[in-house]
Parts: structure tokens; sequence; C-alpha cells
């Protein structure tokens, strides 16, 4: 009888890096191709970075220069609070694009992965007004939790660091309006799984709004039920559904793994 379960390969960590880096590494790596599988991906550009465990002050970020899809634990960078590479490494970072990851990581002892995307769904709701509405139970996950930046131009100057993280709050969602999204995870798993639902709020928002009728929003008092229903205790999501998506991933390519 042919078995319908996938075996991963797995792929022995160097003896440089810790097991629990390079866990990090294989989770960071993995991300990234869901991403790309999405359709987040924004050819060599955005980021998502992650503390190194044991590592104070060091984080590991794409290599400048390659797609999503070319991500794998092997190739990603350590780097510091300033975007420095930590070490000797054959590739390069993005250092103004981590500025953003940066000013996160360094308030947020919580932001243990930080994503930072040109999601086409965010962009567009983050230019409405309005933002992101309570229209669908996805959108309640962030009811009275989203923060929102308004758009200052391309380069993160040190001012607009400050006032980005004053946005920000304790919140684990923000809108960079006309750029962007950014999500603060306390794992990687629950950094993609807040990514995931907030793309689905936007998109069901989209196609609500395109159609031209009057919407029909919850009572404030039910949604705020329903986020709390939506929380629980409030542990780090994603622990079910990261497994589910990395046998996605194996069964697709596990080269993230290398």
């Amino acid at each position: 009888m042919m078995s319908f379960t996938h075996a991963a390969t797995e792929f022995i960590a160097p003896s440089a890096i810790s097991t629990e880096e390079w866990q990090v590494r294989v989770d960071l790596a993995a991300c990234y191709r869901l991403c790309a599988l999405n359709g987040w991906d924004d050819l060599i550009y955005t980021h998502i970075s992650a503390a190194v465990p044991g590592e104070e002050g060091r984080f590991l970020i794409n290599p400048f220069g390659f797609r999503f899809d070319e991500i794998c634990a092997s190739n990603l960078v350590k780097i510091d609070l300033q975007g420095r590479v930590v070490g000797e490494q054959k590739y390069k970072v993005n250092v103004t694009g981590f500025a953003i990851h940066g000013a996160v990581h360094a308030a947020r002892s919580d932001a243990i992965c930080v994503m930072h995307l040109h999601n086409a769904n965010g962009i567009a709701v983050g230019m409405q007004k309005n933002g992101l509405l309570p229209l669908s139970q996805h959108a309640l996950r962030f009811y009275e939790q989203v923060a929102y930046h308004d758009y200052e131009g391309l380069a993160l100057s040190p001012q607009e660091q400050s006032r980005l993280i004053a946005n920000l709050g304790g919140y684990p969602a923000m809108f960079l309006r006309n750029h962007g999204t950014l999500i603060s995870g306390r794992t990687v798993a629950e950094a993609f799984v807040l990514m995931d639902t907030l793309d689905k709020a936007c998109g069901f928002q989209l196609k609500a709004q395109s159609g031209g009728g009057e919407l029909s929003m919850p009572a404030h008092e039910i949604c705020r039920k329903t986020y709390r229903e939506l929380i629980g205790d409030g542990s780090p999501e994603g622990v079910l559904e990261w497994p589910a998506l990395l046998r996605k991933l194996d069964a697709i390519d596990n080269s993230y793994r290398q």
C-alpha cells in the first residue's frame, strides 16, 4: 500500500553553528520560501529578520540580491543592530532595508522575528484613510491591535525611526502607509501566521469594497469579544500551523533546509 507520509530530509548544521541557531535559520528560510509561494516577494527587496538565540543584538537576514525562493538556512547572513555583517561571510546585506527591522528589534524584546513586505493587499489597504476595517473574522484578529505610520520617503532617518517605534507601540502589526506592512512575532512561525491572517483580511476587504454595495460590520462589543476568543491564552501563534506549512514546503522543495 502506498504511503502518503512525507519524511523531510535532515540537513546537519555546520559545527560552527549551534543547534538552536540552525533551527531558527531553517524556520526563517522556510518563511522566505512561503512568502515567495504566496506571491508576497518583491524581486530582491523587503526583508524578514530573526534574532539569533543566545547572541544578544545579532540577527539573521537575507543576502541582498537573492530572491526569496533562493533563501536557505546556510546563506542567511548574521548581522548586528546596525546592519553590520558579523564574522567573515561572502554575502552582503541591504543595510538601509534593515533600518526598520533594527529599530523594531531594538525597541521590542518580544520582536524575535520582524517581517516587512510589499504585499499588494496590504499596500492597498494601507492607502485607505480608514485602513483595516472589521469586516471579516481575519480582520478581527487585529481589532484595536494594528498601528499606522505615515509615509516619509525611502530613507529611514533616526528621527523617523523614533516616530515609527512610537506608532508601533506594543502592537503586532503595522501598515506603513503607501509602502507596505510590518509584523512583529515572538517566533518565526507566529510572524508568518499573523502576516497570512493580515494579508487575507486585506484581500477580503478589497473584494468586498469592489462590489460597491453597503458593507456590514459587527458591533464593537462583538469585535472585541471575537478578538479575545481568537488570541486565546495569548501564547505565540503558529504552533500547529507551522509543521503543516513545513510539510507543504518539503513536498515541493526542501532545499531551504540546506
